[in-house]
């Protein structure tokens, strides 16, 4: 719903808004591009900041890609567009406990699931547009989200470390130009788990 409300109170229409939810598909990309539409921005440094943000997705890409390596390259592509945060975190966290799940159709599943109730609430805050009152913080569901994805994927030392860091390094380097604190965040966290592991 906020990447809807954003979207329009940006300035895009209805249609562009969710264009944009389609093709993109990734809500923090997608309220930082509303954002600087919403401060007419020049195309190429809204195009660039999200491709800056999503950088993560080839941290992803890399760390769950051993378990799709028996998948044609055309299955592999079309997996590849389902790729989120959440969809990630589950997935990964299944297939390290559960050896006999069939991972495409399990992915798949939680993929489109995702997917639909996405562009179910788009339309929704599309809809409702400007008019919800800005005292409501909706935008605080955002980082919400991301909480209740990574409690439950911290279960050792290296990923305590790598979490904390993470967030630590995230609120310093919140002021970074074009979104880019959120991808030293990643980095130096996930560094930081790496060297822990290493020691241990």
């Amino acid at each position: 719903m906020v990447a809807g409300v954003a979207a329009v109170s940006a300035g895009l229409s209805a249609p562009l808004a969710l264009a944009m939810s389609v093709f993109v598909f990734a809500g923090a990309s997608q309220l930082a591009a509303a954002d600087l539409i919403g401060r007419s921005a020049p195309a190429v440094v809204v195009v660039l900041t999200v491709l800056i943000i999503n950088l993560r997705m080839m941290m992803y890409s890399a760390s769950i890609a051993p378990y799709f390596k028996r998948q044609s390259a055309r299955w592999k592509a079309g997996l590849s567009y389902f790729l989120t945060d959440q969809a990630y975190a589950v997935s990964l966290m299944k297939f390290e406990q559960d050896e006999e799940t069939n991972r495409r159709w399990y992915y798949l599943g939680v993929g489109v699931s995702l997917w639909v109730t996405w562009q179910i609430a788009t339309v929704a805050g599309i809809l409702l547009g400007a008019s919800v009152p800005s005292g409501w913080h909706l935008d605080f569901a955002v980082p919400l989200v991301f909480l209740a994805v990574l409690v439950p994927s911290v279960t050792d030392r290296a990923t305590t470390v790598a979490a904390v860091v993470g967030g630590v390094t995230a609120v310093a380097a919140n002021g970074l130009p074009f979104n880019l604190g959120l991808v030293t965040a990643a980095v130096v966290g996930i560094v930081a788990g790496l060297l822990v592991e290493e020691v241990a």
